[in-house]
């Protein structure tokens, strides 16, 4: 309705401007021709103004008063005036009747919508009142029936709670039934217990004499063979003593025979003298190492091998590293 309404409007206001805007020209100075659209924009715009309103005050179920139908059928007035002038001034009935159309239909629509609009409104209203009612009736029946079950609830809970505690006293009276039997069985059992435990404990100590005596015998023997080990022992420690002795004994001579063989051997390598002509490697190597070992200058070492000083410098460095832990063994390496 809304839509259709607002489509009428338009169409009219359309169709106002257009008749009366040759009206207005004519009827104006030719200096003030461009106003001539203006009055009909502004009645238009009245019409506008009271359908907006009419559709807010119908949707919301409230009355304007005498003023609004007033501003109304003055506005359509107006419009129905403005929109026949022009043909009712030059005797033109025809031309009276079609422009009269638009604003008619414009009073028309607008009058009828506002019926429309309340009596939608009323019969909304009155069905929104009977959905609350049937929701408040609903929620009370629930209600209702929420607290027939809370009842229902609350009776099962105490009937169960009955049959419960019925059961904890037959429960009860049946665990002292039960705790009677098994004092009294307790009873009859500590009593074979006792018996047999006197009995258990007469033949434990017959067997544990046994045992002693026993035992004594065997601690005997275990002592007699311990003494034996010992000796044993002894005799074969004082035997590795001995051994490891004559080991040490044997590896002190071969190292004291091992050094007083390199030292000689130094000796006769540094006793061959300066050298006349550049010796072989293997020789001037193991000259290398008697001269460092002595201490000698990297001089020294070159004079007795006959070899440059940058080798012999080199020789002498390898030496010197072979002495470090990450070295490489530059001696067994010359040795071999």
């Amino acid at each position: 309705m809304s839509i259709g309404t607002w489509l009428i409007v338009a169409g009219a206001m359309l169709y106002s401007v257009l008749t009366v805007t040759p009206l207005m020209r004519a009827h104006t100075p030719d200096a003030w021709d461009w106003t001539a659209p203006i009055l009909p924009i502004v009645v238009d715009a009245a019409v506008v103004i009271v359908v907006r309103l009419d559709s807010v005050l119908a949707r919301l179920g409230g009355k304007g008063g005498p003023w609004p139908v007033a501003l109304r059928w003055m506005t359509g007035v107006m419009t129905l005036a403005l929109n026949v002038a022009n043909s009712a001034l030059t005797g033109d009935l025809v031309g009276v009747a079609v422009h009269a159309v638009a604003p008619l239909l414009l009073i028309v629509t607008a009058e009828t919508s506002l019926a429309y609009r309340q009596a939608i409104t009323a019969a909304v209203a009155a069905l929104t009142a009977q959905e609350a009612a049937e929701r408040a009736a609903q929620e009370a029946a629930a209600a209702e029936r929420a607290r027939l079950a809370r009842e229902e609830r609350e009776a099962a809970r105490e009937a169960a709670e009955r049959r419960a505690r019925e059961e904890r006293e037959h429960t009860a009276r049946l665990e002292r039934e039960r705790d009677e039997r098994e004092r009294e069985r307790a009873r009859e059992e500590r009593e074979h217990t006792e018996r047999m435990r006197r009995e258990e404990w007469e033949r434990a100590e017959r067997q544990a004499a046994a045992e002693r005596a026993e035992r004594e015998r065997q601690r005997e023997e275990r002592e007699r063979e311990q003494r034996r080990r010992e000796q044993q022992q002894h005799e074969h420690e004082q035997r590795e003593r001995q051994r490891r002795e004559r080991e040490r004994e044997q590896a002190e001579r071969e190292r004291r025979e091992r050094a007083e063989q390199e030292t000689a051997e130094r000796a006769a390598l540094l006793a061959l003298g300066p050298a006349e002509e550049k010796r072989s490697e293997d020789l001037a190597l193991r000259i290398v190492r008697a001269a460092f070992t002595e201490g000698l200058p990297v001089r020294g070492a070159a004079e007795l091998t006959g070899w440059s000083l940058g080798w012999v410098s080199a020789r002498y460095q390898d030496l010197r590293d072979a002495h470090t832990p990450t070295a490489p063994r530059v001696l067994e390496e010359a040795a071999a």
